[in-house]
Parts: structure tokens; sequence; C-alpha cells
């Protein structure tokens, strides 16, 4: 596990383009946080790491986005999962168990819903930094201030060097 403080959007989204350096086809990656929180901005980096078509954007209406991959990488499935209410019953019209070994799953507000498909995956906790953690008074703007936690569960997670995200 590690804790990242993520200060603006900007940090946000270069760590997604970090964290696109650790994925393979095959990775489940859930990610949780109040609205606003940053899910979507991370998932855009991520997706301009691993060199992914089309622009990285709220699926919130559509449910799923598949972004093919430009340089022979995985394809990036973008998932909000806000609007399901009933776990992996309802996901399974995704089809996400076919999606997953060969593209890289994020799933937005998977909590709960998706475990199931992988024994494996990262779970991504964004939260926002309040009060004096946020830093002294005109360093930044405490409202973009956030702490973010990414925990590997499962094998493929065990001895992987989450490090990088640090940077």
């Amino acid at each position: 596990m590690v804790r990242i403080t993520v200060r603006d959007p900007e940090r946000m989204h270069e760590l997604g383009r970090r964290l696109a350096t650790l994925l393979t086809p095959g990775d489940l990656v859930l990610l949780s946080g109040e609205l606003g929180a940053g899910k979507t901005t991370l998932t855009r980096g991520l997706g301009e790491g691993l060199g992914v078509r089309g622009a990285v954007t709220s699926p919130t209406f559509v449910i799923a986005r598949v972004h093919p991959s430009l340089c022979g990488g995985p394809a990036l499935v973008h998932v909000d999962a806000y609007r399901l209410g009933g776990g992996l019953d309802e996901m399974e019209d995704l089809d996400l168990d076919v999606s997953l070994p060969e593209s890289v799953v994020v799933v937005e507000w998977g909590d709960g819903k998706v475990e199931d498909l992988s024994d494996a995956r990262l779970h991504v906790v964004i939260s926002r930094t309040v009060g004096a953690a946020a830093g002294p008074a005109g360093a930044e703007d405490a409202d973009d201030v956030r702490e973010v936690t990414v925990t590997g569960v499962g094998p493929r997670w065990a001895k992987e060097d989450l490090s990088p995200l640090l940077v």
C-alpha cells in the first residue's frame, strides 16, 4: 500500500500516467472517492500512459467505454458503476469478464460490485484533504488537495513494487 498527496488536477493526471506503467492486460482497478474527487482525471492520465485512442471522459451515462490501444498494448475499459446497484449480476451485461484478460479494466464506484471479477486488483481511494493537512495558507488551493491510497489485493500485487507512484 502507498499513500500519495496530490496537490492539483495536473498531478492527479500524472499519477494516472505513472500508474499505467505498472498495469498489464488483465488488471482490474477499482476507484473510490466522492463526486469530483478526481477519479476520471486519474483515469485520463492512465489512458494517456497506456496510449489508448479517444478522449477519456466520464462514462456515467453510457456506463462503459472501451478505448483501444494505439501502440499494441492493452485496451482501457472505463466503467462507471455509480448508477448500478445490483453488484456483479448487473455488471454481467457489460461482459467485463470477457474484456478483462486482454484489457485494463478501471471501474469507478466499483467497491462491492466487481471484486469477484478477479482475485487480484488495485483499490485506489481518493479523499479530499481538509484543514491543516492541506498545507499552509496560500501554498495551494486546499480544495484541490487529495490523499490517494493505492492498495494491491491478491497474488498479482503481492510482490509488485508500488513505489514508482510516489515520484
